[in-house]
């Protein structure tokens, strides 16, 4: 069945928003410091205020999502999150500021994973691999472009960068979804059906995951500045290669994942990151260390488009549901990333990078060496 383009496009577009106005607060901090009359370690408050229920909420959202109907709750979630960046703009002081972030990363809770559940939907099992790539590349692109945009911004007013997110989502939200992207309501959506053992065990990995990876850039930045004395601004562009790369490979990764299947893929990626972590705290060479990072984006593509093919292919009654968990999962793991290993850091740079990489060397082949009966090819 063929659906109409604009719609399709519109569910990788939507992919783009969430980490890009995730991220784009980053470097308009001294920005919003000095406006809100705050410290800096105050307004980094405000990157923890997105996270936080964007991570909680997918536990649960893509149930709902699917319970109450895709179409329906991705577009009440995009008007959310245009009247939370409104929010964002006219805030005049910093509770405010604050509660405009919160709404936002609420907002998007329930439109990752109900994009992901429309497309998988929307996409042939055989080119679902491909499918998740794209809509990966463009979470790339938001992550590796929300910091430069933001700096921009920045330069003449950081509320700028609030209106074009608006703007955005007033689009998103003004495009239907393709009709089959709706909830079949085939039979009763219950929470219990996206938590099933593969779900958790895909979730598990994600967490770990990100943790070890894409949640280790704040110790790959000090890393950067403590063995090579890197200014913040050289940091930052540096940073960016770990989503290039992914942006870049997105169409290998999905047709590897089509082709060679996704558990396979995100073994690999679970391995091959695993060895860029583990060298690179011990690296003497700046073009090593900025090569293996690269190489870490790679492999996280691998990992997080192996994971979402695995437990969307699947066509079970709560889609929405299992591709949400995995995403809250993952997002827990960047949260709580700094805990875990900037104490390990500080006894070495060693120790605090290939801790990291023992555990996800670990944790990838122990998830995805077994196949479980009656799993689908695409999954292999």
């Amino acid at each position: 069945m063929r659906f109409p383009r604009l719609a399709v496009a519109a569910l990788y577009v939507g992919g783009l928003i969430g980490p890009f106005a995730g991220g784009v607060v980053a470097p308009m901090l001294p920005e919003l410091s000095a406006d809100f009359d705050i410290s800096l370690s105050s307004a980094g408050a405000a990157l923890t205020a997105y996270l936080i229920p964007f991570a909680a909420l997918m536990l649960v959202s893509g149930t709902i999502g699917e319970r109450w109907g895709r179409a329906r709750v991705i577009r009440f979630a995009y008007i959310a999150y245009i009247g939370a960046s409104l929010l964002c703009v006219l805030a005049d002081d910093y509770a405010l500021f604050l509660t405009g972030r919160i709404t936002q990363g609420a907002a998007n809770a329930f439109t990752t994973p109900l994009l992901l559940a429309a497309i998988a939907t929307a996409t042939p099992p055989e080119r679902l691999g491909r499918a998740m790539g794209m809509y990966g590349s463009m979470q790339a692109a938001g992550q590796s472009f929300a910091p430069l945009f933001g700096g921009l911004a920045a330069e003449f007013s950081w509320r700028y960068a609030f209106i074009a997110v608006a703007c955005v989502a007033a689009i998103l939200a003004a495009i239907p979804l393709p009709t089959t992207a709706q909830s079949a309501g085939r039979e009763p959506v219950r929470l219990r059906a996206a938590w099933r053992t593969q779900v958790v065990l895909a979730g598990l990995l994600a967490m770990v995951a990100w943790a070890t990876l894409g949640g280790l850039s704040f110790l790959v930045a000090t890393h950067f500045a403590d063995a090579f004395g890197l200014s913040s601004g050289v940091r930052g562009v540096l940073l960016t290669g770990f989503g290039i790369a992914g942006l870049l490979t997105s169409r290998l990764v999905g047709v590897a994942v089509d082709r060679v299947g996704a558990r396979s893929c995100a073994l690999v990626g679970s391995l091959a990151a695993a060895l860029a972590i583990g060298l690179f705290g011990a690296v003497p060479w700046l073009a090593g260390a900025v090569a293996l990072w690269t190489l870490a984006g790679v492999g996280s593509q691998l990992i997080m488009v192996g994971l979402n093919t695995l437990v969307l292919v699947e066509d079970g009654p709560n889609r929405g549901g299992a591709v949400s968990v995995v995403q809250s999962f993952r997002f827990i793991g960047a949260a709580a990333s700094p805990l875990a290993f900037l104490p390990l850091y500080g006894i070495s740079a060693i120790v605090g990078f290939l801790v990291p990489a023992v555990l996800l060397a670990i944790t990838g082949p122990a998830v995805l060496a077994r196949r479980p009966p009656g799993s689908s090819s695409a999954a292999q």
